[in-house]
């Protein structure tokens, strides 16, 4: 019976999903262990970096770096699962393996929740990119961007036409690259730019100690009324946030000369990354302290008050906001991708379907720059994908593989761990739905 059920799913997943589904992976793959974690760390780095200063204000120092760590481990699980189902059946995607596990209606959920969260975070990324260039107005007095200081107000670099411009002659010719591993040049050098921010941020931070001009950073949470209460509910959907790149797991183990290098580019890419957002989340407090932003590229104005060179300033956003738009065609790809297995599941390969690929590509980039003019804040974002969308991704879903078992390789230890992972993500998430929805009820009142 279990044999039958073995087969039919594989078979539901064989009819499901997207392009790499139908390659051969030893053929053609030319992808290296270095190319992958170049790949991985993009996809996670982000846009989670300019929020984790602000869990750190939230949470304090203690429970915010334990909470990296923390969630960095669990995502390590939660990825080993979905290798090992990999190996053990035929599965060569995130969707592929939930319609072993749960059929057509486990693939088109796993689908859903990648292109959700996706057009989420590739929302953040140009709301950040906007900030960068043309500020932001939406933060008490608003903040100035780049483009305002050097050539003061225009129309030509309103925020509407700077993201148009960004989108059109920088970003376009990179989303429509075909094959996930032509993005690891670029991937390289966002790695690298966000090397760059954390060392300029830390070397602030060193100067302002030297000086006895940080902030004094709380090291526990604050507890002094109810609205911070419910904040430090808030601040774990952002860390599981900044760690969910498990959509891009498959598409590049797929493009690798040896999948059994991707353990190895998985733990190699966590470590990176919960060095890089401890590093920037413990400098950006001791620079800001509790005056720290969403975004905390807000922070670095000229109008700030704050004692930081204007050539630093401009240093420090223009080389992120240029990270965010070499990472962005990385999530993109993966959000095309699901999308044409929700959309035309029975479709030849979106890659040589040029109509389909093409107007799927400008449509989901118009799409995605109107919501990115009509959203001012990306905490709120952050919450909301956080708390449902990428809180399934990365826990709940690797963990209902597990306790669905449908090849019989988990031991009643994997199973355990299973379960409490899916009851720690339900309660997290519950909880910090819920105080969102009554912090928002008492700051009307």
């Amino acid at each position: 019976m279990e044999a039958l059920m073995g087969k039919s799913a594989a078979g539901v997943s064989a009819r499901l999903l997207p392009e790499y589904e139908f390659a051969e992976p030893s053929r053609g793959s030319s992808a290296t262990v270095s190319g992958a974690v170049f790949n991985l760390s993009t996809t996670i780095i982000g846009a989670g970096i300019m929020s984790i200063p602000a869990t750190l204000k939230v949470l304090g120092v203690g429970p915010a770096v334990a909470l990296i760590l923390a969630v960095a481990l669990l995502c390590d699980v939660s990825v080993e699962i979905l290798l090992r189902h990999n190996n053990s059946g035929e599965a060569m995607s995130y969707a592929s393996i939930m319609a072993e596990s749960f059929g057509r209606a486990g693939a088109t959920v796993a689908q859903a929740c990648i292109v959700l969260n996706n057009v989420g975070i590739l929302i953040m990324y140009l709301i950040i990119i906007g900030d960068v260039l043309s500020g932001n107005q939406s933060e008490g007095a608003g903040h100035l961007g780049v483009l305002q200081e050097w050539f003061g107000g225009h129309w030509w670099n309103s925020r509407s036409a700077a993201l148009l411009f960004t989108l059109v002659f920088v970003l376009l010719p990179l989303l429509l690259l075909r094959r996930v591993d032509s993005l690891r040049f670029s991937s390289a050098v966002s790695v690298f730019l966000a090397v760059v921010f954390v060392a300029i941020s830390s070397t602030m931070a060193l100067y302002a100690l030297y000086r006895g001009t940080t902030r004094t950073p709380r090291l526990l949470p604050d507890f002094s009324s109810r609205a911070s209460f419910y904040e430090l509910f808030t601040a774990a959907p952002v860390i599981v946030l900044a760690f969910t790149f498990h959509f891009n797991i498959h598409p590049i183990r797929a493009e690798l000369q040896k999948s059994s290098d991707m353990t190895k580019a998985v733990r190699l890419s966590l470590i990176l990354c919960s060095v890089i957002y401890a590093t920037v989340g413990l400098s950006g407090y001791l620079l800001f302290g509790d005056a720290t932003m969403a975004d905390i590229l807000s922070n670095f104005d000229r109008t700030s008050g704050f004692d930081v060179p204007p050539l630093v300033n401009d240093l420090v956003r223009l080389s992120y906001g240029l990270h965010l738009i070499l990472v962005y065609p990385l999530l993109n790809f993966s959000l095309r991708i699901n999308l044409d297995g929700l959309l035309f599941p029975r479709l030849r390969p979106l890659p040589n379907d040029d109509t389909r690929f093409v107007s799927m590509t400008l449509g989901l980039a118009a799409l995605i720059y109107l919501a990115a003019i009509g959203i001012p804040n990306i905490w709120i974002l952050f919450q909301i994908f956080g708390s449902t969308t990428s809180v399934c991704l990365s826990l709940i879903f690797p963990a209902s593989i597990v306790l669905r078992d449908v090849h019989g390789i988990a031991c009643r230890r994997d199973k355990m761990m299973a379960a409490t992972m899916i009851a720690l993500a339900a309660v997290t998430s519950a909880i910090a739905i819920s105080s969102n929805l009554i912090g928002s009820i008492d700051s009307r009142k």
